[in-house]
């Protein structure tokens, strides 16, 4: 009888630990998928439309997003990461910093301290595979300190990619019309003709599907507040005064001019003597006629 008790109690231990075990797994088990529902219910309330599906339809998905971020060249680069690794690329980045103001400060006879005020952004645009869109507009919406605006467009082209594939067919039913035509000028100028609205038709087949594959994100990033950049420059007010006015090199520059000048000078003379010549018969002449006059005047008398 004892023994029978001495079972049946350790029967009772056993139990109640292997139902505390199962409890503690399904409490585990119930948080965890709380923590996944929340994390997919957070996910979702980021990128809803952006991870939007419909059977039977074909879109063009593409989004804009506006956002303050507190460092827009780290900001910059983790994003171009993570395009490298959801499978994306960047088609454009145009990191710039604006300058608002910039001032001189003299520290020393030699030195000096540049001080610019500026404000760092980039414009940029970005593809992503579609099908993670979602995944990177989650990404880096914890990038933000500011989000500006987002806007996620989905473009139904189903319409038109039906609407391609009946234009690839009748170009090629056209095709196989003008091989039965008779060879001559008429013919090759419309095969010529076909061959090209064909290439035209393909390459904008090309491009939606590859734009339904991709999706375009463009993305403005800036920083809220003004930077200050402290840059160490030479005192160039001190270097000019130094070296404006040297009175023992300007003076003897000042000499070889005046020499140089009077050479110039006896050059010019030397070149336009005719002319010195002609005035001076002119001169002569008159003096000579002026002197001729008084003579002939006492002779009357």
């Amino acid at each position: 009888m004892k023994t029978t008790y001495i079972k049946l109690s350790l029967s009772a231990v056993l139990l109640l630990s292997i139902y505390s075990c199962k409890k503690r797994e399904v409490a585990t088990t119930e948080n965890y998928a709380a923590d996944s529902a929340v994390a997919i219910a957070e996910s979702d309330s980021v990128s809803s439309v952006a991870t939007m599906t419909v059977k039977d339809k074909q879109f063009i998905k593409t989004a804009d997003v506006n956002m303050e971020v507190k460092d827009v060249y780290d900001a910059t680069v983790s994003i171009e990461k993570t395009v490298q690794d959801l499978g994306g690329f960047v088609s454009h980045s145009n990191l710039h910093s604006n300058t608002v103001s910039e001032e001189t400060y003299n520290t020393s006879d030699n030195d000096a301290m540049l001080i610019k005020k500026y404000q760092t952004e980039n414009t940029m645009q970005v593809r992503v595979p579609t099908e993670r869109l979602g995944e990177f507009l989650v990404l880096i919406n914890d990038k933000k300190l500011f989000l500006n605006s987002r806007t996620i467009n989905a473009e139904d082209v189903t319409s038109n990619i039906k609407y391609a594939e009946m234009e690839g067919k009748r170009v090629k039913k056209t095709g196989e019309n003008i091989d039965q035509l008779k060879a001559n000028k008429d013919k090759v100028k419309l095969d010529n003709d076909n061959m090209a609205e064909g290439n035209l038709q393909q390459l904008a087949s090309m491009d939606t599907t590859d734009s339904i594959k991709y999706s375009t994100i463009d993305i403005y990033i800036k920083e809220p507040k003004l930077r200050i950049a402290e840059i160490a420059i030479t005192n160039t007010r001190n270097i000019d005064n130094k070296y404006k006015f040297n009175f023992i090199y300007d003076a003897k520059n000042a000499f070889v001019e005046g020499f140089y000048l009077i050479q110039k000078i006896a050059v010019g003379l030397i070149t336009v003597w005719p002319l010195l010549l002609i005035l001076g018969t002119v001169v002569y002449f008159l003096r000579k006629r002026k002197l001729t006059k008084p003579e002939s005047k006492k002779i009357s008398e």
